[in-house]
């Protein structure tokens, strides 16, 4: 059989499947590609500043306005979403990103402090418009007439949420390989081209009016009046800042550093974590079998669990850095599946009319713990090293857990 054979049978049997299904699959192949590039781009900003003698806090700065952006944008950008329609938001998110990554194709000479904050911005606008679309659309696309629609909605949330973060982890050790092989603008510019052509397939493809609510929202309505989305989103903002608080910023520069670790293996390492980690959500509804337990015993187990792990890391000479990275591997098991497990508690405590507005308030909450994260990142690394990084990240889990206990009592 040829090649141009062997394509049309695929084509033939992708125009088969189900509608909901195809736009599902195009809903995460544009959040995969978008994935990709942002975190190559992350790997290639921390490491092209840290070689050029930035310091951990002035790296940590050049995120500022990415995570702060990303607080402004979930939240408004579910207004948007449930105006607008979740195809017109994910697409200005993929545009955003060409712009962004164009931004850092200038002169070295031009790549000022303000400058890269100002694209990191941008960035931080197009990932979250792009990741609250793709994860609201699951809601609008899942069959509500399934008698399991529960189980359904879980893996199909779990599955999107692992594959991105997968995704996320080989663009970290794409960014590490490129910066080494190619260098920082090079880099930049393969990666817009590819999202380039994304952006053309899904706006010829991806349906108009998904997930626009049938009345317009009012913009005082985009804060959520729902407890358990409230209780979720703080609980979310910790589980958050607790991560980002050594993996951002501490971690990459600590072995770097301290450890004499070269661009690709740093990348290579931190490829490692967020694949493995993205594998786990994937699974999460099989490992966990949690889906007829109740909300709030499971969230604040799994929590708590997290929380004696990241005890233990805290209290390790960091000295034996074989250890660590076993470690934090660990870490990396039970916050997936802490992820995972409130990542499809979102998404199903959610309003089925004006979902988006629901999810962009709860990632709202996610992106300002990756704000404070990021920063803690450098300014606690720079002051008092990674190990105080690791006892704040288990005071931040265990407060995540704390605050679950305020979730309601019922079977999800």
């Amino acid at each position: 059989m040829s090649r141009w054979s062997v394509a049309d049978s695929m084509l033939t049997r992708v125009r088969a499947l189900p509608f909901e299904v195809r736009q599902y699959m195009l809903i995460t192949g544009n959040y995969w590609a978008f994935t990709i590039t942002d975190g190559a781009l992350r790997m290639l900003v921390v490491m092209h500043f840290h070689q050029l003698g930035y310091s951990p806090l002035s790296i940590a700065m050049l995120f500022l306005f990415y995570e702060a952006f990303g607080v402004v944008t979930n939240l408004v950008g579910g207004w948007l979403g449930a105006r607008l329609g979740l195809n017109r938001t994910m697409n200005v998110g993929l545009s955003l990103q060409i712009v962004a990554l164009a931004m850092l194709m200038v002169p070295a000479s031009l790549l000022t402090v303000a400058w890269v904050m100002a694209a990191q911005a941008l960035s931080g606008i197009a990932k979250d418009l792009n990741k609250m679309s793709a994860k609201s659309a699951v809601k609008v696309l899942v069959p509500k007439e399934s008698a399991n629609a529960n189980s359904s909605l879980y893996r199909w949330v779990a599955m999107l949420t692992g594959s991105k973060n997968a995704l996320k982890g080989l663009g970290f050790f794409v960014g590490g390989l490129l910066l080494t092989l190619i260098g920082f603008q090079a880099a930049v510019f393969v990666m817009a081209v590819m999202l380039a052509g994304v952006l053309l397939l899904s706006l010829l493809r991806l349906k108009a009016d998904l997930g626009r609510q049938k009345v317009k929202p009012k913009f005082s309505e985009i804060f959520s009046k729902s407890k358990a989305i409230n209780v979720l989103s703080a609980a979310r903002f910790c589980l958050f800042a607790a991560r980002d608080v050594w993996f951002v910023v501490a971690l990459p520069v600590f072995l770097y550093d301290q450890h004499g670790w070269t661009h690709w293996t740093v990348g290579g390492l931190l490829a490692v974590w967020v694949i493995g980690y993205g594998g786990v959500q994937t699974q999460a509804p099989k490992l966990t079998r949690l889906i007829k337990g109740d909300v709030r015993v499971l969230t604040v187990g799994w929590a708590a669990a997290l929380a004696v792990l990241a005890i233990l890391l805290a209290m390790l000479p960091l000295s034996q850095v074989g250890w660590l990275v076993i470690g934090l591997l660990a870490f990396g098991v039970l916050f997936a599946i802490n992820s995972s497990w409130h990542s499809y508690l979102i998404v199903h405590f959610a309003r089925a009319d004006g979902v988006s507005m629901d999810v962009g308030f709860y990632y709202m909450a996610n992106a300002m713990g990756r704000l404070v994260g990021t920063l803690l990142s450098g300014w606690l690394y720079m002051a008092y090293g990674l190990s105080a990084c690791l006892w704040v990240s288990a005071a931040l889990v265990a407060a995540s857990s704390a605050m679950a206990l305020a979730l309601p009592r019922q079977t999800a």
